[in-house]
């Protein structure tokens, strides 16, 4: 497997479980050894930076990790002491990533007193104590409430425009469509497709997508509609899927039948996965 992220870019790293996501962001961190290969930050093997190249490295995890036996700012504090920061930049950094993450009113709140979203800010705000160049994230809003989604994308865009680079791994497809410069599908242990999102879907996916569902549970086999009548034909569980760019015709003939619900909707990077990864579902994440 082999894929490089831009300075400044953020780069989505999606798979199904088992696929080798959380495995390489383990690998990146100096968690997991690997067989062959290396991992590089900036032109240089991370064996060749001081420390497995850490400093330069930010990583929220998929759990929190945070310690539940102190407050907001005493686990920035303990953290800004783990990179050997001094205390007034510890004191800097706190005040400036609370304010930056909408958490300066929970400073002194413990970690028990804290919304799901609020932990999960706290987890960036702390690996973001040292200044990282490199900032990992596996499955950051996995959890959260729309509105806490939302204002970590917003952060998280708002660090990219600063230089941050972002690596991303996610099950939220749409999380990946609207913040990853690119994207790499990775299955059985390697890249499967890699572009950006608009590119894989143009490359992928022909034109829009129309759902058919039927109410007695019945539907057409997709092989008579992929001749020739539309790009493409699929099932999805009790959904049969049209894919063309255009859909006029298909739709037109099943609206005719009260027996079907139509939807006609732009392909999404979910399109993608699903016709790149296939629809089993997949037990152990790797």
């Amino acid at each position: 497997m082999s894929f490089a992220v831009g300075v400044g870019e953020c780069y989505a790293l999606l798979g199904p479980n088992g696929a080798g996501k959380s495995t390489s962001v383990r690998c990146i961190q100096g968690l997991t050894p690997f067989d062959a290969g290396q991992i590089r930050l900036d032109g240089r093997p991370l064996t060749q930076w001081p420390a497995g190249g850490h400093g330069r490295i930010g990583v929220v995890p998929q759990s929190d990790q945070l310690d539940p036996d102190f407050t907001v700012e005493e686990n920035l504090w303990i953290y800004g002491r783990y990179f050997r920061l001094p205390a007034a930049e510890i004191r800097r950094r706190s005040k400036e990533l609370l304010a930056f993450l909408a958490l300066e009113d929970f400073a002194r709140r413990p970690i028990q007193a804290l919304s799901g979203g609020m932990r999960r800010r706290l987890s960036v705000a702390r690996a973001l104590m040292h200044e990282p160049q490199l900032l990992l994230l596996d499955e950051p809003t996995t959890g959260l409430d729309p509105q806490a989604r939302h204002l970590l994308w917003q952060r998280l865009r708002e660090l990219q425009r600063s230089g941050v680079t972002l690596l991303l791994t996610t099950h939220y497809l749409d999380e990946a469509e609207r913040l990853a410069d690119r994207v790499g599908i990775l299955d059985g242990g390697r890249i499967r497709a890699e572009d950006s999102p608009e590119g894989l879907i143009r490359a992928h996916i022909p034109g829009e997508v129309l759902e058919l569902r039927r109410r007695d549970g019945g539907l057409p086999d997709p092989e008579n509609w992929h001749q020739g009548r539309v790009a493409a034909a699929e099932r999805a569980g009790d959904t049969l899927l049209l894919f063309d760019a255009r859909l006029d015709a298909a739709r037109a003939h099943f609206a005719a039948d009260p027996q079907y619900q139509l939807l006609q909707r732009p392909a999404t990077l979910e399109d993608v996965f699903l016709r790149l990864t296939g629809r089993e579902l997949r037990e152990e994440e790797g």
